[in-house]
């Protein structure tokens, strides 16, 4: 499974230089120099001229290497081999970066989970009654939450709080949670 970890913004300076949305909770992890980061499948070609080579198009690479990263007043600047100026770094804006999920280490903290770990998994009551299938993680300030497709095709959502939350069995494909009275009724 392909796991998003950035998005390329606007380029920094003229030699090639991109800032990146980092959508990843371990931006020291994936942005070090050496890593491979596949780009967004079907990538755009870049009309002619607007490439480093005048009349040649450009087509963003299906995967770039870091050569370097660097935080900047808050945001990830990051410099990829073989992107040597601002023609070449504009043509990347707003592709996605990527990470095969096979490649990611599992959390050392068995409390915590990657949101790929925990979507398809079947969310039961302490009883065992099915109360759906967990289709995504939305993060939001106050807590993350499992977004549940319910039974009957209704759209719920869990905090994934440990109050709620009381089991996770990665191994036995399930979430055991005990949600209080009305909370799918929302």
């Amino acid at each position: 499974m392909l796991l998003v970890v950035g998005r390329i913004g606007k380029p920094h300076g003229i030699r090639g230089e991109v800032t990146v949305e980092v959508r990843t909770d371990e931006p020291e992890a994936r942005f070090v120099p050496g890593s491979v980061l596949r780009t967004e499948p079907g990538t755009r070609p870049v009309p002619a001229g607007e490439a480093a080579d005048a009349g040649v198009p450009f087509r963003v690479p299906e995967q770039l290497k870091i050569e370097s990263a660097r935080w900047h007043q808050g945001r990830m600047l990051v410099v990829f081999a073989d992107v040597f100026d601002r023609n070449v770094a504009e043509a990347l804006r707003g592709t996605l970066l990527w990470v095969d999920s096979s490649e990611i280490d599992d959390p050392e903290d068995p409390d915590e989970f990657h949101d790929h770990q925990l979507v398809g998994l079947t969310l039961v009551d302490p009883a065992g009654e099915v109360l759906g299938e967990v289709t995504r993680i939305d993060h939001s300030p106050a807590s993350d939450l499992l977004v549940v497709r319910r039974p009957d095709g209704a759209t719920g959502l869990v905090p994934f709080v440990s109050a709620i939350v009381t089991e996770v069995d990665l191994a036995a494909g399930r979430i055991v949670a005990d949600p209080p009275p009305g909370l799918f009724d929302l």
